[in-house]
């Protein structure tokens, strides 16, 4: 998939179907002229309805969607037969989706589950036929129940990445060379940052049959709360995480390897961006890990370990040589849980 192809936000004009109306029809037949009302009720018109599918991992499908409208109940008849209700219409979207009416921004639903089902626009009520208006001091009503208009307006759909963990660090920080490792996915990988324009999913395989989701998600940089870099577009995954993983490089740019002060002001930054997008992501349990410890002394890595796990939840790991990867998968399960 393409990196553009990555689609976690559309609008759609909807519509759901009105209902059908009401007949007024009065029965005639041969034998008796008058037979009275015998108009049957409006089908009842089609609604709009969000429908949870696992298959789905974007809203590339949606994007040129710009009008969905659900069908109409069909008019009452004679012989109280009803009208046909209407069919309804419905949109698909991979879990984690939320939709909104687009001009208020009021909160509809989310969808979580597969085949879940969310009425976004309910349809009209078909209208009663005349034989319900039928007494005794009124034998032959000529009138019958207009259907109720269905409901029409723009919606927003955004998608929310679901995640057990997701995977949280400046760019180029090893991400998804270790979901590569840990996980079925294979995400672009190269040593330039933003390689990752969109988040990765992948299956990690634990003990007893036992598994957990991990995200990669886009790296983030200093001032990605106030929409720099990819800033807002996916900072908002991070919010369906059950757990994050701080990712830190043991090097900076040049090569040189971290001081203690340099990984803990990084970490800083990095929670202070998710503070200012929401301080609740705060509250989610971590785990900082220590990356391409390969690239450095294994004593020197120990040291700083040392230094920093009196203050910090923290694990050295180095995806490219599988160092410390099962112990990672253990800690991860463990906060998990």
């Amino acid at each position: 998939m393409a990196e553009e192809q990555f689609i976690d936000f559309v609008k759609i004009f909807v519509r759901s179907g009105n209902g059908g109306s009401g007949s007024a029809h009065l029965a005639r037949t041969s034998r008796n002229p008058k037979a009275g009302p015998d108009g049957g009720d409006g089908g009842k018109g089609g609604s709009v309805i969000l429908r949870g599918n696992r298959n789905l991992w974007t809203l590339l499908h949606l994007r040129y969607t710009k009008h969905i409208f659900a069908e109409h109940g069909g008019n009452g008849q004679k012989n109280q037969c009803f009208g046909k209700d209407g069919e309804n219409a419905y949109i698909d979207v991979p879990l984690g989706s939320i939709v909104r009416i687009e001009e208020t921004g009021e909160y509809i639903g989310e969808v979580v589950e597969d085949g879940q089902q969310l009425v976004v626009m309910k349809g009209g009520r078909g209208g009663l036929g005349n034989v319900h208006f039928k007494s005794a001091t009124h034998q032959t009503p000529r009138f019958a129940q207009p259907g109720e208009e269905g409901t029409e307006g723009w919606i927003s759909i955004e998608l929310k990445v679901l995640a057990d963990v997701g995977l949280v660090g400046f760019p180029n920080a090893g991400k998804s060379t270790l979901i590569s490792q840990l996980s079925n996915a294979r995400p672009k990988i190269a040593d330039y940052p933003f390689t990752t324009l969109k988040p990765n999913l992948g299956m990690v395989e634990y003990r007893d049959f036992k598994s957990f989701v991990i995200a990669d998600i886009p790296g983030i940089i200093e001032g990605a709360s106030e929409g720099k870099g990819l800033g807002l577009r996916f900072l908002r995954h991070i919010e369906r995480n059950a757990a994050l993983l701080y990712m830190i490089p043991v090097i900076d740019d040049d090569g040189n390897m971290k001081s203690p002060a340099t990984v803990k002001k990084e970490f800083a930054i990095l929670r202070n961006e998710l503070e200012n997008y929401n301080p609740e992501l705060l509250d989610k349990n971590f785990l900082v890990a220590i990356t391409k410890c390969d690239l450095v002394e294994q004593s020197d890595v120990l040291k700083l370990v040392a230094k920093l796990k009196k203050d910090l939840p923290i694990i050295a790991i180095s995806a490219v040589t599988n160092s410390n990867l099962t112990e990672l998968k253990d800690a991860l399960w463990e906060l998990l849980q």
